[in-house]
């Protein structure tokens, strides 16, 4: 499959008579293609970057597009639709962050603060726990989970890790709205949890490209512990860790299973 990071934005550059360019930077995973191009503002549209497209690309146009900056996604996805190329939204992009950082344009994009989880979404209980790499895809693969994101590029055997090591993760308890949450939560597309320590402290999703959820907010000792080890064990597994939904403890039943990454 031929994969291409891309971004379409105005730089701090500007042409000769002082008028604010636009530029496309394209590249692949290993940056062994790279393509750049310029135009005008008045110029930034959705054909120009289908053109780009058809340029950069020759023979064989790209059969995904990983975009990681908002501004840049609907004339991306625009310029995708009429060439018949999948534009995917999400925040791994390192390659083209790192070419983005070389050119010192900027990478780092704002987001809002966390918003709490809709009322009408959220379960019963909630813990972190942990399973050894091994199990991680043995015990969920084969399972009938209705909404089940295993990707390929972050098994553990394929991340290089110990069979052994603890993957932490974050389980959900969510009753009978367990597969309301479950859904909700594909929607989001998520990306991240991560504990923040505050008075009080907070479990945080990262969402989609900037979207940032209070999955929870807790004062007691024992779970501050908890979410410590939780932070300790994503460091010695290259940021692997888990998020589970299921009805109950019973462990007979899921609602959906994400294996996720701290961002890049």
């Amino acid at each position: 499959m031929k994969i291409w990071q891309a971004d379409f934005y105005r730089r701090p550059s500007q042409d000769a008579s002082g008028q604010v360019l636009w530029e496309l930077l394209i590249c692949d995973a290993t940056r062994s293609f790279e393509y750049e191009a310029s135009c005008l503002q008045s110029a930034a549209n959705s054909s120009w970057v289908a053109a780009q497209l058809e340029l950069a690309a020759g023979e064989k146009l790209p059969d995904v597009i990983q975009v990681f900056r908002p501004q840049s996604l609907s004339l991306i996805e625009a310029a995708g639709r009429n060439l018949s190329i999948n534009v995917e939204p999400t925040r791994h992009t390192l390659a083209l962050k790192q070419w983005l950082q070389e050119k010192q344009y900027p990478s780092t994009l704002d987001k809002p603060p966390p918003a709490p989880l809709p009322e009408n979404l959220w379960g019963e209980q909630w813990r972190f726990a942990s399973l050894a790499a091994s199990d991680v895809e043995t015990r969920f693969s084969d399972r009938p989970i209705p909404i089940l994101h295993l990707p390929e590029h972050r098994k553990p055997i394929n991340l290089g890790l110990a069979s052994t090591i603890p993957v932490p993760g974050v389980v959900i308890y969510g009753g009978r709205q367990s597969m309301r949450l479950a859904r909700w939560l594909q929607q989001a597309r998520p990306v991240a949890l991560n504990y923040i320590p505050g008075a009080p402290d907070g479990l945080i999703l990262e969402a989609g490209l900037v979207d940032r959820w209070i999955v929870a907010t807790f004062e007691d000792p024992e779970v501050t512990i908890a979410a410590q080890a939780f932070e300790q064990r994503k460091k010695h597994c290259r940021g692997l860790h888990f998020l589970l939904v299921q009805p109950d403890d019973s462990g007979m039943t899921y609602s959906g299973f994400w294996l996720l990454q701290t961002e890049d």
